[in-house]
């Protein structure tokens, strides 16, 4: 689904880090301060996010107009609440977030403990059908597969992604495997054929080198918006890596101490945040 897909930001450069879009700052900001802190069931006053998201660069109009067209793709609800209006998270935003936090702070960005096995899932769609075919690559990408070949797309370990293909109406034209490598089959070829290395280890020095230099400084002046950089920034740099396994990885694989400073900095910044955003933020109850 495209939902996905504004976990990224496609205007990104290895080079120069990443440009989050607002569309993706503005789901960060609600998994910060709306699913984060278990109660979903909150709208958020469109002032309090023009607030936050001013402090990461995002002006009034951009963010006035993100909300809107976010409403209309069925990601976010509006209350209104006498002359004010407020913003909640709809069943599939939830779902897209909850999504990502599973893989920001549950999964991890290493792979140690792989046990040999893959996914692999092979489909053939018509010609015509570009959009799902679109769809089933963007969710597959995010899963953690890559392409193998054109209809043949394979992951680390047993993902379970029934239920991407039952949401996406492809049921009926994807085939899903378990399965073991041969001894005589090369993995690290494979891996380097599938996988573009190379951007994914880019990726990760690229977070190290804009955040390392925050550890040990403290929550800073702004620590809301420094979390919602955070989080956007570290979503941009896991979204294509499968979580290969490691003994199958070149040596020194950034992704460890990349992981390691995004843990530190958020230790350090994530209470700040949140007592701001207790000052901050204008909630009412979902109706």
């Amino acid at each position: 689904m495209e939902d996905y897909d504004i976990l990224d930001s496609p205007d990104s450069d290895a080079s120069d880090g990443p440009s989050p879009r607002p569309r993706s700052l503005m789901l960060a900001f609600f998994g910060n301060h709306v699913l984060e802190e278990d109660d979903r069931d909150l709208c958020v006053y469109s002032g309090s996010i023009i607030d936050v998201l001013g402090r990461v660069g995002v002006g009034e109009q951009a963010v006035r107009s993100t909300l809107t067209r976010m409403v209309n793709r069925g990601l976010l609800r509006r209350q209104r609440e006498g002359r004010k209006m407020y913003f909640g998270l709809t069943p599939q935003a939830t779902r897209v977030l909850l999504d990502g936090r599973t893989r920001i702070w549950k999964q991890g960005a290493v792979n140690d403990d792989w046990d040999g096995t893959w996914t692999l899932l092979g489909f053939s769609l018509p010609d015509s059908w570009k959009r799902q075919r679109h769809d089933l690559r963007s969710r597959l990408t995010w899963s953690g597969f890559g392409a193998l070949y054109s209809g043949l797309w394979i992951a680390p370990g047993e993902v379970d992604v029934t239920g991407v293909v039952a949401e996406l109406g492809l049921t009926d034209h994807v085939k899903i495997f378990h399965a073991e490598a041969e001894v005589s089959t090369d993995i690290d070829l494979m891996v380097r054929d599938t996988w573009d290395l190379e951007s994914i280890a880019a990726r990760y020095i690229t977070f190290g080198k804009r955040w390392t230099p925050h550890l040990g400084a403290g929550a800073g002046d702004d620590p809301i918006g420094t979390r919602l950089r955070l989080v956007s920034e570290w979503l941009w740099t896991i979204r294509t890596d499968p979580r290969l396994p490691t003994r199958h990885l070149p040596p020194s694989w950034p992704a460890r101490p990349a992981q390691e400073t995004f843990h530190r900095v958020a230790e350090q910044i994530t209470e700040p945040a949140r007592e701001l955003a207790r000052e901050l933020l204008d909630t009412v109850p979902v109706r």
